[in-house]
């Protein structure tokens, strides 16, 4: 029986398999110890490494990556090297020298971090002040407008109910 990534099984199945996984994950790097925390959504993984300076969280990732590879492959999954992220939060109202990420050793790539996060519908920046995201919606607001506009002036535009809605 095959559940396509649709199905409504799939994330309950998901769930259910990679439950395991992310508790034999959640333990291992606590007995190394290692600060990192996971965050997990249906089909997404998020890798929390908090440090003043970034040499550190660096390493941190470098070991947990290295071994959610490992448990990966174990479990016989594997990961999509390309579609992983990486983004750094900082509050230094200087330069910020964004060193990569290098898992050319585990079998990944060198990651360059992000400028911009997109997530569940926001956009992160790295002072976490929100620009990106109301700059964002607010140009989507003002060409959502300017197309309503273009419709009320047809002439088989919006009647005023749907104008309103």
């Amino acid at each position: 029986m095959e559940v396509g990534q649709g199905s409504a099984l799939s994330p309950v199945l998901s769930a259910l398999y990679l439950s395991l996984l992310l508790y034999i994950f959640d333990k291992w790097p606590k007995n190394l110890k290692i600060p990192i925390s996971i965050l997990s959504f249906v089909d997404n993984r998020l890798f929390i490494a908090q440090n003043k300076f970034l040499v550190i969280p660096n390493l941190n990732l470098f070991c947990s990556y290295h071994i959610i590879t490992s448990l990966l492959e174990k479990f016989g999954l594997i990961i999509e090297h390309g579609k992983t992220e990486v983004f750094y939060f900082f509050r230094s109202h200087g330069t910020f020298d964004l060193s990569l990420l290098d898992l050319t050793i585990l079998g990944g790539f060198i990651f360059q971090p992000k400028n911009i996060w997109q997530y569940l519908g926001f956009i992160f920046d790295r002072k976490l002040t929100f620009q990106q995201h109301a700059n964002f919606y607010t140009n989507k607001l003002i060409l959502t407008i300017k197309c309503m506009k273009m419709l009320v002036n047809s002439s088989r535009g919006l009647i005023p109910t749907q104008k309103k809605l």
